[in-house]
């Protein structure tokens, strides 16, 4: 009689282990499942893996500030991705930002990826904004572009890199063309529309602030 007892309860305990085992490893994976679903973040982002979006900022106009002013802006705005430009074609550095103000930029205000690329076009401060943002030189290609009125640095990186170019001071007075940005391009040859296959270059310069 004691041993059929005994038997009994050794199978309703190996029962209760079974079940208690089976309630521990269901919780677990309900666990695991719960822990995989991402939430989204304080900012609005999801956690990272998810897929979400990249975050975005209001992006002010900066337009009339100084150049200096409006990096700290932008960067104070979340954007860091920034650059600048000589707004009048002169391809100047902007070695003191501070010494130069904002005329245009790429992208306008509005709300814009953090990580958008900003391009400020600029002018020195006692210049005035020219009607149309002159831009980045463009290739000369195959073809002798027209270089009267813009500075012989820019006709320089226009062209190919190989080209011999000779600068003469077309005012006559033998002065050394030092800083190219400062000198305004006269007359060319070979004349603009002439077919280019490395043949030298020839280009007659003065100062911006003088006549040709």
């Amino acid at each position: 009689m004691r041993i059929r007892i005994t038997s009994a309860a050794l199978i309703a305990t190996s029962l209760l282990a079974l079940v208690a085992c089976q309630s521990s490893t269901d919780e677990s994976s309900s666990g695991k499942a719960a822990d995989s679903t991402a939430t989204p973040t304080a900012t609005g982002k999801t956690d990272a893996g998810s897929g979400g979006d990249a975050e975005t900022a209001q992006l002010p106009d900066m337009a009339g500030k100084g150049l200096q002013s409006a990096q700290d802006q932008a960067q104070a705005a979340g954007f860091y991705g920034l650059t600048s430009h000589d707004a009048l074609g002169r391809e100047r550095m902007q070695a003191f930002d501070r010494n130069w103000k904002v005329c245009s930029q790429s992208p306008k205000a509005g709300k814009h990826p953090t990580d958008t690329k900003v391009d400020f076009a600029a002018v020195k401060l006692e210049e005035d904004c020219p009607a149309k943002d002159a831009g980045e030189v463009e290739p000369a290609g195959s073809t002798m572009p027209n270089f009267k009125g813009k500075s012989v640095k820019a006709a320089r990186q226009a062209l190919d890199s190989g080209t011999s170019i000779t600068v003469n001071d077309a005012s006559r007075e033998d002065r050394f063309v030092l800083v190219e940005s400062n000198w305004q391009v006269c007359s060319q040859e070979p004349a603009a529309g002439s077919k280019l296959n490395g043949q030298p270059v020839t280009v007659n310069a003065v100062k911006f602030e003088e006549s040709c």
